[in-house]
Formats: C-alpha cells, sequence, structure tokens
C-alpha cells in the first residue's frame, strides 16, 4: 500500500487579477494571494510560481488576457506545474479556454475550497453539505467538459430524438442535488427539534464564530477541557462540535464550534452549510474569535461580520473575543462586549466566562407569578417555553416560579408578585 506521505505534491502556479471593475474584496492582492497559496498548502499542493495581473476589466474569454496566459504558461512549464490555481472566480467558459490554452489543470478559488472541505468533512452531514456545494458548482461548469460532445442545434444527422451526454449528465446532477437537498431538509427538521427541546430544557446556545484559525477549537478545549484536534491550518474543523460546560456555578451552556469563514467563501458553500450555520440565528450568544496576532484582523473581523449579517444572525447579541494577545503587539482593542484572552494559556478566560454569564443573565427574567385560575393557558405557556422552578396552589390562583425570556415576559410580567433576580 501507498503510503500517502510518499505521493508526489502537485505543484501549481497561482494567478490573480485586480481589476477596476470588481466589487470590493473581489480583486487579488498580496494578502489574498498569500491567503491562496495557503489554500493550495492546506489541500496537499506546492506553491511554486505566482503571477499577478491588472486590467480595467477581465477579458470575457481567457479572464486575464492573451498577453498573459501565454506568460501564464511558460511559467508553468518553466517549473513543471500540474495545476493553475485562479484566486479570484473563473466562468465556465475562461476555465475551459485556459485549461486548453495551459495544457494542465485549472482550478479557481472556489474550487480549490471546495476541494479541502472534501477532504476534511468527516460526519455524514458535513459530507452531505459538501457533496451538494460540489453538484452546484460542477452544474454550471458541464457545458465546458462536455463541449465536444455537444450536439449542433439543426445539423445534419443531428434531428430527432436522442440524448446529448452533456444533457444525461444535467439531469443525472439535479436528481442528485434534489436528493441531497432533500436529506439536508430532514437534518434541518432533527436540528429544530433538538433546539426546541434545548429551549424548553432552558440551556443557552453560545455559538463560536472567527475567521478560519482564529483559534476557536483552541478556545473551546480551553473552556470545556475537551481534546478536539485544533492545529494550525486553515478550515481545520468543519464538522460542528458541541460541548456542555458551566459557565458559573448555576448556568449551564452549550458550547458550539462552527467552520471558519473566509475572504471570498464559495456562495455553494455557505448555502449548502446553512443547516449548520442556521444555528448562529438561534444562539444566545455568539463568541466572535479574532486572530490579534494577524496584522489583517481588522478586515478579516469585517468579513465574519458580513457573513453573520448574510446568515440573519446579526440581532444575536455577541461578545468580540480577541485571541493570541499573549503573541500580539501593540494596543489592544478596549470596547464594550469584548474581551483579550490567550485561549493557548488561558489568560484572560475568565473574564470571558463573566461575560458570558452577564450577557445570558440579562436576557432573562427569574421572578415569581400569580396566575389566576382563569389564566390557565398561560401556566402551560410557562411550562412549554420557560424553565419552571417550582409550582404552589393557592387561594387565589396558581403560584409559579420562573425563568422567562424576553418574548415571553411581555405576556406575563403583569403577573409577577416578586423577582428571584
Amino acid at each position: 500500500m501507498t503510503n500517502t506521505n510518499d505521493l508526489k505534491k502537485e505543484r501549481a502556479v497561482l494567478c490573480g487579477l485586480a481589476a477596476a471593475c470588481f466589487a470590493p474584496g473581489e480583486s487579488s492582492t498580496d494578502v489574498s494571494m498569500t491567503e491562496l497559496a495557503a489554500l493550495v498548502e492546506t489541500a496537499g499542493g506546492e506553491v511554486v510560481a505566482v503571477l499577478t495581473q491588472t486590467r480595467a476589466t477581465p477579458d470575457p474569454r481567457s479572464f486575464i488576457g492573451e498577453g498573459k496566459v501565454e506568460e501564464l504558461r511558460e511559467l508553468a512549464q518553466i517549473n513543471e506545474c500540474d495545476l493553475a490555481v485562479f484566486d479570484n472566480e473563473l466562468s465556465p467558459s475562461q476555465m475551459r479556454v485556459l485549461s486548453e490554452d495551459l495544457g494542465i489543470k485549472v482550478m479557481d478559488r472556489s474550487g480549490l475550497i471546495l476541494d479541502i472541505f472534501a477532504q476534511r468533512a468527516r460526519t455524514k452531514e458535513g459530507q452531505l453539505q459538501v457533496e451538494l456545494a460540489q453538484y452546484r458548482y460542477l452544474l454550471p461548469r458541464l457545458l465546458g467538459m462536455w463541449k465536444h460532445l455537444e450536439r449542433q442545434e439543426g445539423a445534419i444527422g443531428t434531428r430527432g430524438p436522442g440524448e446529448t451526454q452533456l444533457e444525461s449528465d444535467r439531469r443525472h446532477i439535479r436528481k442528485k442535488i434534489q436528493k441531497l437537498e432533500d436529506e439536508l431538509a430532514e437534518v434541518r427538521k432533527n436540528r429544530a427539534t433538538q433546539r426546541r427541546r434545548r429551549e424548553k430544557n432552558e440551556i443557552p446556545v453560545v455559538a463560536l464564530v472567527g475567521y478560519t484559525n482564529a483559534g476557536k477549537s483552541t478556545l473551546l478545549n480551553r473552556l470545556t477541557g475537551s481534546a478536539i484536534p485544533a492545529n494550525n491550518r486553515l478550515f481545520d474543523t468543519l464538522d460542528t462540535t458541541t460541548r456542555r460546560m458551566m459557565v458559573d456555578e448555576v448556568q449551564e451552556i452549550l458550547l458550539s464550534d462552527t467552520v471558519g469563514f473566509i475572504r471570498k467563501l464559495p456562495t455553494h458553500l455557505i448555502e449548502a452549510f446553512k443547516a449548520t450555520l442556521e444555528e448562529l440565528q438561534f444562539a444566545d450568544v455568539l463568541l466572535h474569535v479574532i486572530d490579534m496576532s494577524s496584522e489583517e484582523w481588522q478586515s478579516q473581523a469585517e468579513i465574519v461580520d458580513n457573513l453573520i449579517s448574510q446568515l440573519g444572525a446579526e440581532g444575536t447579541p455577541c461578545i468580540r473575543v480577541y485571541n493570541k494577545c499573549d503573541v500580539c503587539a501593540g494596543l489592544l482593542p478596549r470596547e464594550d462586549n469584548a474581551v483579550c484572552i490567550s485561549a493557548r494559556t488561558g489568560e484572560g478566560t475568565a473574564e470571558l466566562l463573566q461575560m458570558i454569564s452577564d450577557q445570558l443573565g440579562r436576557s432573562k427574567h427569574r421572578a415569581v407569578f400569580l396566575i389566576p385560575f382563569d389564566k390557565g393557558a398561560l401556566v402551560q405557556q410557562l411550562h412549554n417555553d420557560a424553565a419552571v422552578l417550582r409550582v404552589d396552589y393557592v387561594e387565589h390562583g396558581t403560584r409559579v416560579e420562573a425563568i422567562v425570556k424576553p418574548e415571553l415576559w411581555a405576556k406575563v410580567k403583569d403577573y409577577a408578585v416578586e423577582s428571584a433576580d
């Protein structure tokens, strides 16, 4: 059997385009190209050459223009490259043209990230989500792959019944996509059931979010005493990990790690991982972990903030957790709902736990209610949607001690006879 460590690494040439017409964040920069090189290494490749191009607009046919394609081809030949990886998203036709002109495999950033995700997914759910993203990515690119088999409309010998290979493959992939969407819909349904059970049992969820390699898994290990693999590499965590823990003497939480974000994260992946990422909408608190040792921490934090908003979780209370403060230099941010920590050494974690406890307590009301007997439906709602601590039947009604969330508090506050906060 061949040892995977003995396999020859694919040699890659990187190419990026900065264009005036691109939306902010879409042009290639030194930062995005460095990140692309790290992604190639994460996927198991070796970067041996880099080429960048600046122009007003992408070339419709070859993306970077014929002159640069020739330069890229020579660079790939000199360095014996197996593939060319583009920092930008290529259209299906551009990918086909570049592959033919360069004579080597061509990938774009989205395809590379999908490949890494396919390597890393371990759970059934993670594998389903990655497979769905890959099929969605592949479907519009089939035309380029099967160009040589496509029928010419109206040409002699092509009229009448029959199905091209392209049409057959499209039909097959659409069926696969539908099947995967159905399976993930079932996953979502199961998550919703688990979520209702958690809410009834009053176990809050605190979700770790952040840029890839910011230290989320290390922090989860530090806080919960777990031994989740926490390596210094991109997308080390794909499958959501959840652990129970106590933040103080009385408050238990579920701490959940999530997949790291990255600039230019493929839309196919965001859509496919919504079954997992939608948990952010229902979390009680988000911990946005920021790698303070990175020179790009501000732009990375902004990318994460934008994706949190895109996922509909911008209203969830958020604590900004500035990590790796033991190795970073300069002034540390001072702001509300923020804490500086080192997940590696444990520095600052006590303060973080106190902030989580304060945040969770702020959103709930603990009180004793006296509910008239003719308002039995409210008593039932307290049992369904609150943490009921004690029930007594007294002369004028039902006396209920409970911990109530804000949305229910508005309905029952008029019956509160004493606060237990």
